[in-house]
């Protein structure tokens, strides 16, 4: 069994009884998928010069190689494409104005998957009665350790953002209907985008009911309400948003990635948070004509919202690979097909989008400030860390504080416990909106700048040995003011709104 989870495949969820689970979800069954490949559609990303629209020469050669367009991101020169002519993309590249052109999935639309990405571990009404309310605090905040160890909590004594500051979640879904998420919630700025086309209908951004609750949670950890109710964000008056690009088996492709990017972009989003990898592989190497198409595309994308004025922060992954290693096994792609191990150059194959030029990647941190043990790292690729949560066993939070894990809200009213690079992330996204917040006219760079400037700079502490075992878990490089284990220091949303 292959683990695939958002960074909910890159969070780790945590059920009853067990210390720290990964989210997991079965492969779905490649061999039927491949027999059926001749007649069924698959999705294409096509790119073409920006700015102008397809011309007529690729309209007329995508529609004799059997193909049907989606929609076309002419700003950004995205064409999104069904077809079930296995050799489209082959095809498409050959026409003059082409640029590259790949498919962006293996399993047939809709993509086959048997279960979800992982359920988190849920706060019972006993747990919720039990825990003692501190002044001047919402009733589940003293749970919350991550809040200190950003010093969001003294933040908040000065601040606790703009409401003219939108995060957009692009995720699984948000339930704008939870007491602590209502308040914030940015309706305009929200919309469903896993066929590649935005739906606007009222509530497609929600998870449906079997759906992962991932989103909801990271989207409480930035912007749950201070309201009397529940937790605490770390950005409590701020708007979140929800972007829905994940289908309903967990998978977050292309084309639903790059019209989130662009739909933030056109909506007023000032940061968007992106916690997870966009499937089906894990690194998209350039050298692979398919897999280069959709590097361009979400590169195109990611650079637009930026350029429109968004920052846009992204999980570094739970697999404790060191992301400037020479090389890296990668166990698990294609996900949604049959995975072939093989070894990558991470300089060469990238994780979209934390790895994409702009985009701030975020390792994570426990409950006492090392590297979270799964979290990935490397010199020069980590920007910034953040509380992410670990397992108690490695990392235990100072009571009153009972779970090394990450509290966030949950669909239908609840809150519950999740880890992984996926919920430190937030915590860097809700940071950034402090900044903007403090100082609304600051482009992306200049916010990032403040980002990692006004971080606390930890040194590796090397050796790093998370279990006890006598045996080195991961090699931190660098120094204290900027290395592979937590970049250019863990996130300060004191000084966001300080100085």
């Amino acid at each position: 069994m292959t683990a695939h989870f958002p960074r909910s495949r890159r969070a780790l969820a945590v059920g009853a009884g067990t210390a720290l689970a990964t989210a997991v979800a079965l492969l779905p069954n490649a061999s039927a998928a491949a027999a059926e490949t001749e007649a069924t559609s698959l999705s294409y990303v096509v790119n073409v010069q920006p700015g102008h629209g397809p011309s007529a020469r690729v309209e007329r050669a995508i529609a004799k190689a059997g193909g049907t367009v989606v929609t076309s991101y002419d700003r950004i020169g995205v064409i999104v494409v069904h077809s079930a002519n296995p050799d489209f993309a082959r095809t498409l590249r050959k026409v003059p104005g082409v640029q590259s052109a790949g498919n962006t999935r293996n399993a047939p639309l809709p993509a086959q998957s048997t279960t979800d990405v992982g359920t988190p571990k849920v706060l019972s009404a006993a747990e919720v009665a039990a825990v003692t309310e501190a002044e001047g605090q919402d009733p589940l905040q003293p749970l919350q350790w991550d809040l200190p160890a950003i010093k969001a909590d003294r933040a908040h004594e000065k601040s606790l953002g703009s409401s003219r500051v939108t995060v957009a979640v692009i995720d699984t879904g948000v339930d704008d209907t939870h007491p602590d998420l209502a308040p914030n919630f940015d309706r305009d700025a929200s919309v469903n985008c896993v066929t590649g086309k935005p739906d606007t209908t009222e509530g497609a951004w929600r998870p449906g009911p079997t759906e992962s609750p991932h989103g909801t949670h990271v989207a409480g950890e930035i912007a749950a309400a201070k309201n009397g109710v529940g937790m605490t964000g770390v950005a409590p008056s701020v708007k979140v948003s929800g972007i829905k690009v994940s289908t309903t088996e967990g998978y977050f492709y292309t084309e639903a990635v790059v019209c989130g990017f662009v739909w933030a972009a056109e909506h007023g989003v000032d940061v968007t948070n992106n916690s997870y990898y966009t499937d089906p592989w894990y690194f998209n190497c350039k050298n692979d004509p398919d897999q280069k198409a959709l590097v361009e595309a979400v590169s195109r994308a990611a650079r637009y919202a930026e350029k429109k004025g968004t920052v846009n922060v992204a999980a570094a992954g739970n697999e404790n690979y060191d992301l400037a290693a020479d090389e890296i096994t990668d166990p698990v792609s294609p996900n949604d097909g049959t995975p072939v191990e093989r070894v990558v150059d991470p300089s060469k194959c990238l994780d979209i989008p934390t790895q994409l030029p702009g985009v701030v990647t975020v390792a994570a941190t426990g409950a006492k400030g090392l590297k979270s043990s799964f979290s990935n790292h490397g010199l020069g690729v980590v920007d910034i860390a953040a509380p992410g949560g670990d397992s108690t066993r490695f990392q235990t939070p100072e009571p009153p504080a009972t779970s090394g894990l990450i509290l966030g809200t949950l669909p239908g009213g609840r809150w519950g416990y999740m880890a992984g690079t996926s919920m430190a992330s937030p915590h860097v996204a809700g940071v950034a909106a402090l900044i903007k917040s403090t100082r609304p006219y600051l482009p992306p760079t200049a916010v990032k700048a403040l980002l990692y400037a006004q971080a606390d700079s930890k040194a590796c502490g090397d050796p790093y040995d998370i279990d006890g075992d006598g045996e080195v878990d991961a090699t931190c490089e660098g120094s204290k003011n900027r290395n592979g284990f937590y970049g250019w220091g863990v996130a300060d949303a004191l000084d966001a709104v300080t100085k």
